[in-house]
């Protein structure tokens, strides 16, 4: 690990903000999951340069768009079904179990924050979960085996849920689908009574959640950046940090 002694110094005041975090609120994007192999689906080369996004609309209306949304689900199985919790995950983690966490809210939707020991009750999925299925009419839960097994038996076609005969989708928000309401609910709860606010890996380009390290700065909160690249809300943060994340708690976070 290479880091200028800007970064090292950014380090150092990282170490004693998360030292005196007392109910800090984690927010994390794709950036903290990418060196578990996950790469960033909106940058250069990522997934939706290669692949446009399936809208919730055509999902409901087209088999053929319903067909297509699992073989790349199966796809992406193939390529990072294997990631493991990285750097950045353990960090957020062990920060939770010491106390300092109130909890994290994610944009991911990989699962590698449950993977890390962080309990379902302390973590809060704005778009949703890709490591399981529920049919979108009754909402009854489906393992990602037992639909890939009746998708490749059937000719890579979807299947529909068994109870209802509703359409099975993973456990995501797509665009296009409302938000739920309950889960902007608890994130904005948990925004609102936080002592210091660490946005990680995401651009804080997406709306409504951008929102909320505004809303943490307006309600006092200390507001930490830890992205590669700038974002629109730097010049407002206390601390901000363009360097791998990984790199980074591990250095603020190591005795």
């Amino acid at each position: 690990m290479t880091m200028d002694d800007d970064i090292k110094a950014a380090c150092v005041d990282l170490t004693d903000i998360l030292a005196g975090m007392r109910r800090g609120v984690a927010f994390t994007g794709a950036g903290i999951s990418t060196e578990c192999g996950i790469p960033d689906f909106r940058s250069p080369g990522g997934l939706w340069t290669r692949n446009r996004p399936i809208d919730f609309e055509a999902f409901l209306t087209s088999r053929e768009m319903r067909n297509e949304a699992w073989r790349r689900r199966f796809a992406m199985e193939v390529a990072f079904g294997g990631a493991t919790p990285g750097r950045g995950h353990r960090a957020l983690a062990r920060l939770l179990e010491e106390g300092r966490l109130a909890g994290i809210v994610t944009q991911n939707i990989d699962g590698l924050h449950q993977a890390s020991g962080v309990p379902g009750d302390r973590l809060v999925e704005l778009h949703g979960n890709s490591t399981y299925a529920t049919c979108l009419d009754c909402g009854e839960r489906y393992e990602l085996g037992w639909v890939r097994e009746r998708f490749e038996a059937r000719a890579q076609t979807a299947p529909d849920c068994l109870d209802c005969g509703g359409p099975i989708k993973t456990a995501t928000i797509s665009f296009g689908q409302p938000m739920p309401g309950e889960v902007m609910t608890r994130a904005g709860e948990l925004t609102a009574a936080c002592d210091v606010f660490l946005a990680i890996g995401s651009s804080l380009v997406v709306w409504p959640a951008a929102g909320f390290p505004v809303q943490a700065k307006r309600n006092g909160a200390r507001l930490v950046i830890i992205n590669r690249e700038p974002t629109e809300f730097d010049d407002m943060a206390d601390l901000v940090i363009h360097a791998d994340i990984g790199d980074v708690f591990e250095a603020a976070t190591t005795p």
